[in-house]
């Protein structure tokens, strides 16, 4: 019986070694296996980095406008143009402006056919054709990209009429935008204002920039106008006080000449200089 018992104890202190051993054996296994994951995935770390910084700098370097393209006639729209000279944004000022921009496919197109697009748009070329105004001004930073840009819609734009180009630092456009206008129209808006005080943007965001420039020179005119009338009334003063200094001094004159003649020069003298002052 005691053998019996014995051998049995001696059995299960056998299995549970077996266990043991069995469990250490898992254990080493696993977390080996554990250790070349995490290897794998630090190597990847890297290599995503690497990756992720691709492509938010060419998100940058694409969809980043350099130069903005501000065409006002009314409608008022501005193009965003990328360092490659695509147009990567289009935006509008006006209902006009939204009108206009949903009837265009420019986006991604290189600039100088965007705005052959626009010139050539239908609603456009009858505006134009109607004696209206229309203002295209480049603006950015990058000098050398602006003037290449400024020249060649100048040469897009030669052969219309009443189409006027120029160029802003991109500084100014922020100004403009918090105006809610395209820079082309704040720009005749600060003109607008210097000679009527009480115009607004809101009062100009859906008027064609040829009733602008009208009114601009409507108020232009009254103001030169109104200065003539005061540069003439001052030289008739002038002329009148001459005059007056002038009969002044003839009354001296012929008073004491009188005073000479007639022995009472003095009386006559004042008299006659009073009477002149008069």
């Amino acid at each position: 019986m005691n053998d019996r018992l014995k051998n049995a104890f001696d059995k299960i202190q056998a299995e549970e070694q077996l266990k043991d051993s069995t469990k250490a054996f898992i254990y080493k296994k696993t977390r080996g296996y554990t250790r070349r994951k995490t290897a794998v995935y630090r190597r990847l770390i890297p290599a995503v980095a690497c990756f992720l910084v691709i492509i938010l700098g060419g998100y940058w370097l694409y969809f980043i406008p350099t130069v903005e393209i501000s065409i006002d006639i009314n409608p008022s729209i501005e193009l965003g143009v990328n360092r490659f000279d695509k147009v990567v944004s289009v935006a509008s000022y006006n209902s006009d402006g939204q009108e206009l921009a949903a009837s265009l496919d420019i986006k991604y197109l290189d600039y100088s056919e965007a705005v052959n697009q626009i010139l050539t748009n239908e609603n456009i070329s009858e505006l134009l054709s109607n004696d209206e105004v229309m203002t295209i001004c480049v603006i950015g930073s990058d000098d050398e990209q602006s003037d290449r840009v400024l020249s060649e819609i100048e040469s897009c734009t030669s052969e219309e009429s009443n189409t006027y180009c120029y160029y802003a630092d991109s500084d100014e456009v922020s100004h403009a935008h918090e105006n809610g206008l395209s820079y082309g129209k704040y720009r005749a808006y600060l003109e607008l204002q210097a000679l009527d005080p009480t115009i607004t943007a809101e009062d100009i965001q859906n008027m064609t920039m040829r009733e602008i420039h009208d009114l601009i020179h409507s108020l232009s005119s009254d103001s030169n106008s109104a200065a003539d009338s005061e540069n003439d009334s001052e030289h008739e003063q002038i002329e009148n006080g001459t005059g007056n200094m002038h009969g002044q001094s003839q009354a001296q004159d012929n008073g004491q000449w009188q005073g000479n003649n007639h022995g009472n020069g003095q009386g006559q003298g004042h008299g006659n200089g009073h009477g002149n002052r008069q």
